[in-house]
């Protein structure tokens, strides 16, 4: 999943966000970089506008997810100024059925080695799927459904 960076595409991210899983009946796990904020202390600075951080947490609620934590960092971004600003932009959210499904998931936090973003490693906890083939469709972003991971178109 990517939402543009830009304040003017946000509200149409968030819109096809609600689109594309409001009317899902499969578990459902969406990962990758929001570009938006949840709360204030994602940032490493004051500079904080409360908009978006309010629509995206009214999205999540209304899709009834849930944040998957992460553990190994407090944020996953960085620019590269002489005093940098850190947030936390990358996050992998969940339905309830999907974390009811794998229960025993973990997301931690790697590297940012070769991007300003630090790479999410996702582990199911369900060693059944380490063995299973997996898919892909192409729309917004990454799901991963039912142990098979999948772009969703």
């Amino acid at each position: 999943m990517y939402d543009p960076a830009q304040a003017n595409l946000k509200e149409q991210f968030l819109a096809e966000l609600v689109n594309m899983t409001s009317h899902e009946t499969v578990p459902v796990m969406i990962g990758g970089d929001f570009n938006i904020l949840r709360k204030s202390n994602e940032k490493n600075n004051d500079n904080y506008d409360s908009r978006w951080p309010f629509l995206f947490n009214a999205v999540i609620n209304g899709l009834n997810l849930r944040e998957l934590e992460m553990s190994e960092r407090q944020y996953t971004w960085a620019n590269s100024r002489a005093v940098p600003t850190y947030e936390k932009l990358d996050r992998i959210l969940m339905s309830t059925e999907w974390e009811l499904k794998y229960p025993l998931a973990t997301v931690i936090a790697h590297s940012r080695d070769i991007s300003d973003h630090t790479s999410l490693i996702l582990n199911t906890g369900d060693a059944s799927s380490m063995h299973t083939q997996t898919t892909f469709k192409f729309e917004l972003g990454w799901l991963l459904r039912d142990g098979f991971s999948e772009l969703v178109t």
